[in-house]
């Protein structure tokens, strides 16, 4: 039959189908609904990990006790993993291993865009990469078999835009005689090789010779892999290319001669210098790096790549025709101009917390008291947005408790305080904190715990009480964990409180010691959360303009065309349908301007 799937469902029905009995992996966008299918298939194990790194490791003894299995993680993952990964690829596993890495070209949510085929060389292990939804799905049954075949972990390069671009794809619909027919490994004792298995320098030292002739292999398996393909057309023009470009090539370059590479690294020279010498002019359309442009130049074949097409962001096909058309590639009259997506300008919609957030109350709190905060990676990134402009440094997952240390142990002498949410504690923030303590350095870490890792879509955590696949879970007390590290003062706290969590952070900042404010709320998004809402209003006659509840950034308090008659400042108004009745407004509110509707009838007070 065939079905419209995105990338990443299709890459999780392809490792099922090929026989992936484990998968493990830390949400992260592009690539957290590779998990979120796969745990749909009968006869499989999938768990969101504490980090990367840990998920990697399971995948990892899965892969050793014989099994097939994967990982899944964003392309910065990869770095959290890599210690892993590289050890990996010295001992190589029992049953096949994959590392689905989805990278973000244009950081659609991400910090940057590195290009994770370099990790592929770096390692010295194959990278493929599907070019849609259909390759995604069957391309992940030889990435286990190239696995098991040269002894490797594989790298699964996937992009944003395969990994949320849906197109059809030939599966069957059989899943009982699938499950049936799968890839099956005989169970066996975990191995008892350590000359494989226990990299000590005596064993790595004999171990490594063999990934320089694993890669040439490799390579000699390349030039004939059914992945690596010519489609000849015009011999004016050769396209070497991989992934998603290969798309934006058949579209932009119709008649051109294409060499298609599903195995980008390592590549194929021997079918790359035979392209080479079919066509007039050869270029390399991939996006990010010059990584296959700068393998070609070194076998020392004339190409063009970067030279054309940019060297940074997510290409489509207008950026590549206009490129193109620059370069002589396309005639002038080949520039087609789209018309406007919209006739009129619309609005700009900057991100921003959303209505309810419960850490909205900490970041207007911090904004006011102007201390310097070290962020981290989560919603609560979002707190460096205007109005509440509260973050001062943001990097990586876990690196903010760390920053905050390093810049009291410079000798500065400002009050620091670093905010990280309960996911990204479980993930990284555990070892920066003990750290703190064990240094016994003197600032305030407050831990966000909305209950749920948030920014990826409401996946579940250490500290969430359930599993990927639902079962119920003890659930880490944050508090009983900290104090357990040795922090003195620790406290917790509803995240709406405003007027104690002031006295707390105020208390805290003057401590010659670490100390920890935990806030706790559920995300206002989760189907419990949203059950409770209830929207507040404002007392028009009691309102000024003072402007005070604008400065907590929230999309539902709006400014009115009344203006107060002493003042000249708009007065609020609260939009009822996406108020959640959360009270951070009615708390800072000067004059008590800000309340439920019944209380408002209780006092015959005119609401708008």
């Amino acid at each position: 039959m065939k079905k419209i799937l995105s990338g990443n469902e299709a890459a999780a029905r392809g490792a099922w189908e090929a026989g992936a009995m484990v998968g493990a992996g830390y949400p992260g966008t592009p690539s957290t609904e590779i998990l979120e299918n796969f745990v749909k298939y009968p006869g499989v194990y999938a768990e969101w990990s504490a980090n990367e790194k840990v998920a990697a490791d399971i995948a990892i003894g899965a892969a050793y006790a014989s099994k097939r299995a994967f990982v899944t993680m964003k392309h910065v993952g990869l770095n959290v993993a890599s210690d892993s990964f590289m050890a990996v690829s010295m001992t190589g596993t029992e049953a096949g291993l994959v590392f689905i890495s989805a990278d973000d070209p244009a950081m659609h949510s991400s910090q940057n865009e590195q290009d994770n085929r370099n990790y592929a060389k770096f390692a010295r292990v194959p990278c493929l990469e599907p070019n849609d939804s259909q390759q995604a799905k069957d391309m992940m049954a030889n990435a286990f078999t190239i696995s098991e075949e040269f002894d490797t972990p594989v790298i699964y390069r996937m992009t944003t835009r395969i990994c949320h671009s849906s197109g059809v794809v030939e599966l069957s619909d059989d899943i009982d005689a699938i499950y049936e027919h799968r890839p099956q490994r005989a169970s066996v004792k975990f191995p008892r090789n350590p000359a494989k298995y226990v990299m000590i320098p005596g064993n790595a030292v004999k171990r490594r010779p063999l990934l320089e002739q694993r890669i040439q292999k490799l390579a000699a398996y390349a030039e004939t892999s059914p992945l690596n393909y010519i489609e000849k057309g015009s011999s004016a023009l050769g396209i070497i290319t991989s992934g998603i470009s290969y798309q934006y090539a058949k579209e932009v370059f119709p008649d051109a001669s294409i060499l298609h590479l599903g195995i980008t690294w390592p590549l194929p020279k021997n079918l790359i210098h035979n392209f080479a010498q079919s066509v007039q002019r050869l270029i390399v359309l991939e996006e990010l790096d010059p990584f296959i442009e700068e393998a070609v130049k070194i076998m020392g074949i004339q190409v063009e790549g970067k030279d054309i097409f940019p060297a940074i962001g997510e290409y489509n096909p207008r950026i590549i025709r206009e490129s193109a058309v620059q370069a002589g590639l396309l005639p002038p009259e080949a520039h087609i101009s789209l018309p406007p997506a919209y006739p009129e300008p619309i609005p700009a919609r900057p991100p921003v917390l959303c209505a309810g957030c419960p850490h909205r109350s900490s970041f207007y709190l911090l904004h006011k008291m102007k201390v310097p905060v070290t962020g981290d990676i989560g919603c609560y990134s979002l707190g460096v947005i205007e109005p509440l402009s509260a973050i001062h440094t943001l990097g990586s997952m876990g690196d903010g408790i760390a920053v905050a240390q390093g810049a009291v142990k410079s000798g500065s002498t400002e009050k620091y305080v670093a905010v990280i949410g309960d996911s990204t504690f479980f993930h990284s923030g555990i070892p920066a904190l003990a750290n703190a303590v064990y240094n016994q350095t003197p600032f305030v870490t407050i831990i966000m715990d909305n209950r749920i890792t948030g920014m990826t879509g409401h996946q579940d955590n250490l500290g969430t009480g359930k599993t990927l696949q639902g079962k119920t879970a003890p659930i880490i007390d944050i508090e009983a964990l900290v104090r357990a590290m040795g922090v003195q003062h620790v406290t917790t706290l509803p995240s709406f409180e405003v007027d104690k969590i002031e006295t707390t952070l105020k208390d805290y900042l003057k401590l010659d010691e670490p100390s920890v404010l935990i806030t706790l709320e559920p995300c206002a998004l989760l189907p419990d959360s949203r059950k409770r809402w209830e929207p507040l209003y404002i007392n028009a006659e009691a309102c000024n303009g003072c402007t005070l509840c604008f400065r907590v950034g929230c999309p539902a308090i709006l400014k009115s065309e009344e203006l107060d008659e002493h003042t000249q400042r708009p007065k609020a108004i609260i939009d009822p349908t996406l108020c959640t009745g959360c009270e951070v407004c009615s708390q800072i509110c000067p004059r008590d301007a800000i309340s439920f509707r019944k209380e408002h009838q209780q006092n015959g007070i005119t609401i708008q």
